[in-house]
């Protein structure tokens, strides 16, 4: 055991002094790379602190690769890295806006860049203290959740939460029904992988969430796109889509849709599930946005009975994107494959993850939390799209439910010109083309009501229009 970790009066811990004093006459080049550092008995000596803190100290550095230990030798000054470039890191600006565009921009993105155009919520509207206490309490399982593989299937006990929560819009699924993946993009990569071969052909709304264009891609398969309209696919370009191409696969979000926020209308899905039967139409039912729901959609997975659709969905939206949990409810017989494909690609299921989403659900303070959240994103739908008319940009549907809302930009100004402009000035859009596979969404953007309450945001948008 080291010494309590005593804080000077700069805040730095004794340990963290004698790290600075190190990196610092590497720096000055004091320590030029592969001198041997003084022995710690003699640092100690002349930093006045105990051996224990120098050993302590040296072992943080070596880890870091500040400096190299050499068994039986001592510790060495390690060679210096490359300087860093902000320039080679920064946002692409000549990019061009592809399906992936705004996901690199978003993740890459550094804490001064506003990201009203990215598909999560800021971190501080995350339930923060709920997973502070789910993690305290998951550190104190037992040695297995902690450090061994998950069974193939997942953790059984939040299987049968999802199986009850699933319940609740109509689904009817067993927990041998349901396997756990790491994310809702993983959910469909195994199903990309267990249905389609090189070359066959998917459908996607237009617009619809822009990963799934990448992936498709990924997976070789041709995509073929249907309009979209306030109350899903257009239903007799859809029918006609159908014959002309004989798609193996459609995707799509029932609930609330990504990126326009509609609702499938009852009527639409049942006139769609009619032309799925007819056409051996298998359906991918993406819900990753359910829980933003204030009153509950038709599931085309509830109608259909999981025959012929498939129901996935995640965490990452309303716990936390650090917490990789999704899941997929099947056809019973499709679960062995899954299974099999599972193993394949990633071995055993992230178990710590399972236990920390199983916690959050069951103490009760999930559903307050989705309570609190649904009303603020109102409050901000609300504030965001009057703000957005107001320098003549028109949200397609008026306060939709979750997080986006999808606008018409004014005539004559592009999407994606707005965008490029807005990244110089470190706020990143999302750019309707991005969405759209017939590339006829120039005029719009998607914004992240939630991500969109700074005021520089309406400045740079309003000077990038006017540009």
């Amino acid at each position: 055991m080291g010494e309590p970790a005593i804080r000077l009066d700069g805040g730095a811990t004794l340990v963290e002094s004698v790290m600075a004093t190190i990196r610092q006459r590497i720096a000055a080049r004091t320590l030029t790379p592969g001198a041997r550092l003084p022995s710690i008995r003699a640092f100690a000596q002349s930093m006045q602190v105990s051996k224990s803190t120098v050993v302590e100290a040296y072992e943080r550095l070596a880890a870091e690769g500040t400096i190299r230990s050499r068994p039986g030798s001592g510790f060495y000054a390690a060679g210096q890295l490359a300087p860093l470039s902000l320039a080679e890191i920064g946002p692409r600006l000549d990019r061009a806006v592809d399906p992936l565009w705004v996901s690199r921009q978003s993740l890459e993105a550094g804490d001064d860049v506003l990201k009203p155009g990215c598909g999560w919520l800021p971190a501080s509207w995350m339930p923060q203290a709920g997973l502070r206490r789910a993690l305290r309490t998951v550190s104190r399982a037992d040695d297995v959740a902690l450090a061994d593989y998950g069974t193939p299937l997942g953790l059984p006990p939040l299987r049968q939460l999802l199986a009850r929560r699933m319940a609740e819009h109509g689904i009817d699924a067993s927990p041998d029904q349901i396997m756990l993946t790491e994310s809702g993009t993983q959910a469909i990569d195994l199903l990309c992988r267990m249905l389609l071969e090189p070359g066959d052909t998917v459908l996607v709304d237009d617009p619809c969430y822009f990963n799934f264009h990448a992936l498709l891609r990924a997976h070789r398969a041709k995509v073929v796109s249907v309009p979209y309209t306030p109350s899903g696919p257009d239903i007799d370009l859809f029918a006609q889509a159908l014959t002309e191409h004989r798609p193996r696969l459609y995707i799509t979000n029932s609930a609330i849709h990504n990126p326009t926020g509609a609702i499938l209308s009852p009527v639409t899905a049942h006139r769609l599930l009619k032309l799925a039967d007819q056409s051996d139409l298998t359906i991918i039912e993406d819900d990753i946005f359910a829980d933003f729901e204030h009153t509950s959609a038709p599931r085309l997975a509830a109608f259909d009975g999981l025959s012929r659709v498939v129901h996935i969905g995640s965490f990452s939206k309303t716990l936390s994107a650090s917490v990789r949990c999704g899941f997929i409810a099947a056809p019973r017989d499709w679960i062995e494959r899954l299974i099999d494909l599972k193993i394949a690609t990633t071995f055993g299921g992230g178990r710590l993850a399972s236990e920390l989403v199983l916690t959050l659900l069951k103490d009760g303070s999930y559903r307050k939390h989705m309570d609190l959240l649904r009303a603020r994103l109102s409050r901000a739908m609300h504030q965001t799209g009057g703000r957005l008319r107001a320098i003549g940009i028109i949200p397609w549907i008026d306060q939709p439910a979750g997080l986006f809302l999808w606008c018409r930009l004014p005539d004559g100004v592009d999407a994606a010109d707005v965008a490029h402009r807005a990244l110089a000035a470190r706020v990143v859009l999302a750019p309707g083309n991005a969405f759209s596979l017939s590339q006829t969404a120039s005029r719009f953007l998607r914004f992240n009501v939630a991500q969109s309450e700074e005021d520089r945001m309406f400045r740079t948008l309003e000077a990038a229009m006017a540009h």
